[in-house]
């Protein structure tokens, strides 16, 4: 009996964690238990305490949380961090002017002392996690409403992050894993003096622009460098002048030696969301209501952007980064409702839940679960109308600042007029920095035309009951929503700074209920919270069903998914350089890489999306590629590999078995957009910058040589 118990035991540890085997964002604690057999035989020479150690410094060292979105790694004993130029497009943008404009240009410091710091930036350190699951579901019952059940489970997490920060060194955080099935708490340590080393110009960084976006063959250098100080002892720090370069408890080594097919490829990042236990009907929805409106909305809002864009460098320097993101996300969006449509992903799910349901119906199961599926399927027969509605309201709220801004300054203004004169004077800089915050990057013709626009694009297409204003301002103005908002701009105290100080000066509380920018604003904020009774009874119902859902697939065995969704916890996933079909377009020998041949072909002169710089072309023609070349001649810009990653990874270091980086990840193919929400080993591809086409960009193209000096480089 003992011998078949221990065969059943060495089984389950021996079968596969996923699936495939580069399936899966997997959490650094248990890599020992679930993964490392699998990656050492996929090419991994390192232990599991070499990759996550508490005690002692291992690669979970060298990786952080870059900005609170993206990710980057520490590739120097000076505190050097590389991550992706679009994730630090906003820092970079920040420090831009029209006469040093070094997203444009690009930039090389060649000593500390050039090194620029943006105005905010930080990077966050991870420093342990462990398991709170029994503790904090001691604290529930399946009596409880969920709004109970969540209420008892925040007050302890409060308590276990105050227990874990040592009086406000670390961040804390406990996140929810698997619907609200498990819980872990997060150990972080946050450096906030973190300065800009280099960029390469927005032609390399951002080469292919929205054309490549999402696609293969790929030939952008997409990557910038920064640095993190601390004080004189090392400790995290607010800017000062006086701070010093960073001394990491561990930093990556630069391998030049290349990628082949077949190499095994790890990646450790943030990796931002996804919704692999996502029910049939809310990928139904997401394709068929939410997110067509949403790709038209952020059309919109792009198209009135870039008319004011093109016409001033100041203009275009202020909204790059907010453009980026909207047409990233644009693009994004579309091809999930392609993948998701072309590969059947709902029917797939609604084929798993007949099964799931089928089980949950067994006299054993079907007091748990019996109406799990049923009660799902109403809340999105209820909501389907509606996703569609909000998506076209967060386009206009996403789109135009002044579309939140009245109202966010006008909740604090109101406040500040109740007050007596003493409170005041001590609410007014807070107010002020507000005010300033509001305006410093704002061109009023921009927002005019894109609020505008919005406005126009909701009241016709979001198909559900209109709030109230809007309904009103529109049968007023029959839909001539241009000159409507030309006559608020020029009534409203919150399209001008100088009419907001004024107010701080005599605030009059008639005239803040009664301007109609703020009116505007708070019609569209009521509504976009608003939920109908019918709705949030159904909600109760639909969070329980979901988490009992989840509880019921891992239990079935129904689910062949092993890992908890990503939500920018630091997770690993591992793999290999894999090949897409040839390609005509690629004149790579394999379609797993990209060269810089490839990317001149595509060269136009002075386009936006595919120009390049005069050097660039020079040191192609002369095959000037130093040390960086492939050994078969050629210049390697991108590469492909298989791991499973998405938003939030983007800046993650691509590393090889011994743990040094040979890459850098930055995006994904069009192909695999359904991937958050369904894992397809045939489609799934990491599209990676080879780190000797960034060392080439850094040592022979910028000259950055002292750059280059602080590496510890491996051929």
């Amino acid at each position: 009996m003992k011998k078949v118990f221990l065969f059943m035991i060495v089984s389950i540890f021996m079968m596969p964690t996923s699936s495939n085997a580069n399936e899966g964002m997997w959490f650094l604690m248990f890599i020992d238990r679930l993964n490392h057999r699998d990656m050492q035989k996929m090419g991994l020479q390192l232990t599991a305490e070499e990759i996550y150690s508490i005690n002692n410094n291992s690669l979970k060292d060298a990786i952080v949380q870059f900005n609170g979105g993206c990710t980057a790694s520490i590739i120097s004993d000076k505190g050097l961090v590389l991550t992706n130029h679009h994730c630090g497009y906003d820092a970079i943008a920040a420090l831009s002017t029209e006469e040093k404009n070094h997203l444009k240009n690009g930039f090389w410091a060649k000593s500390f002392e050039e090194e620029l710091k943006p105005e905010s930036l930080y990077v966050r350190f991870f420093v342990r996690m462990d398991d709170v699951s029994e503790r904090i579901l001691a604290k529930v019952n399946d009596s409880m409403t969920e709004k109970e059940r969540q209420a008892a489970i925040n007050k302890e997490i409060a308590v276990i992050e105050k227990e874990n920060n040592e009086d406000g060194k670390y961040t804390v955080s406990v996140r929810s894993f698997f619907q609200g099935n498990e819980f872990y708490y997060f150990v972080y340590e946050d450096y906030e003096d973190v300065r800009l080393v280099g960029t390469p110009t927005e032609s390399i960084g951002k080469f292919g622009g929205d054309t490549d976006n999402w696609e293969w063959p790929r030939h952008t250098g997409d990557f910038s460098l920064f640095r993190v100080y601390t004080d004189k002892d090392g400790n995290a720090a607010k800017y000062a002048e006086d701070n010093i370069p960073m001394n990491p408890k561990r930093h990556l080594s630069v391998n030049l030696g290349g990628v082949k097919e077949n190499d095994f490829a790890m990646i450790l990042g943030y990796p931002g969301r996804t919704n692999r236990w996502m029910p049939a009907e809310g990928i139904a929805q997401n394709v068929n209501y939410a997110y067509p409106a949403w790709v038209e909305s952020s059309k919109t809002s792009m198209d009135a952007m870039k008319k004011h864009m093109n016409q001033s460098e100041d203009v275009n320097l202020k909204y790059a980064s907010g453009y980026a993101g909207i047409a990233n996300y644009w693009k994004n969006r579309q091809g999930m409702i392609d993948a998701l449509t072309k590969h059947g992903t709902a029917d797939k799910k609604r084929k798993l839940e007949t099964k799931f349901n089928k089980w949950a119906n067994k006299k054993r199961n079907k007091e748990t679960y019996g109406n799990v599926i049923a009660d799902i399927n109403k809340y999105y027969a209820l909501t389907n109308e509606k996703s569609r509605h909000d998506n076209y309201l967060i386009g206009i709220l996403r789109g135009s600042s002044f579309a939140v801004a009245p109202w966010r300054l006008g909740r604090n203004l109101s406040y500040y007029t109740e007050q007596n004169k003493a409170k005041r004077e001590e609410l007014r800089p807070r107010l002020q920095q507000l005010i300033d915050d509001t305006f410093k990057n704002a061109y009023m013709p921009l927002e005019k035309d894109v609020l505008a626009a919005q406005l126009k694009l909701y009241v016709e297409k979001s198909g559900y009951e209109l709030p109230t204003l809007v309904k009103e301002i529109n049968e007023e103005i029959d839909g001539d929503f241009d000159s409507y908002i030309d006559a608020m701009f020029d009534l409203s105290i919150f399209t001008s700074k100088e009419r907001l100080e004024a107010y701080l000066m005599y605030p009059n509380k008639v005239l803040l209920e009664n301007d109609p920018l703020f009116l505007l604003s708070s019609d569209l904020i009521t509504k976009y919270r608003e939920e109908p009774e019918a709705i949030a009874s159904a909600k109760e119902a639909y969070d329980k069903a979901y988490r009992k859902l989840v509880q019921g697939l891992r239990e079935s065995k129904l689910s062949t998914v092993k890992y908890p969704d990503a939500n920018s916890t630091l997770r690993l996933t591992y793999g290999k350089v894999v090949a897409l079909p040839k390609d005509s377009r690629n004149d790579a020998k394999i379609n797993n890489y990209t060269t810089m041949k490839g990317m001149v072909a595509k060269y136009k002169p002075n386009d936006d999306e595919f120009d390049l710089p005069k050097e660039v072309l020079d040191l192609y023609e002369k095959k000037d590629f130093g040390q960086y070349a492939d050994k078969n001649g050629y210049m390697p810009v991108n590469f492909l590999t298989n791991n499973d990653i998405t938003g939030g990874n983007s800046g993650s270091p691509v590393l090889n078995g011994n743990g040094e980086l040979i890459g850098l990840a930055f995006d994904g193919n069009i192909e695999a957009m359904a991937g958050d929400v369904i894992f397809d080993d045939k489609l799934q591809r990491t599209i990676n910058v080879d780190i000797r086409y960034v060392m080439w960009l850094v040592d022979k193209l910028s000259g950055a040589d002292n750059i280059i000096k602080e590496l510890t480089i491996k051929k």
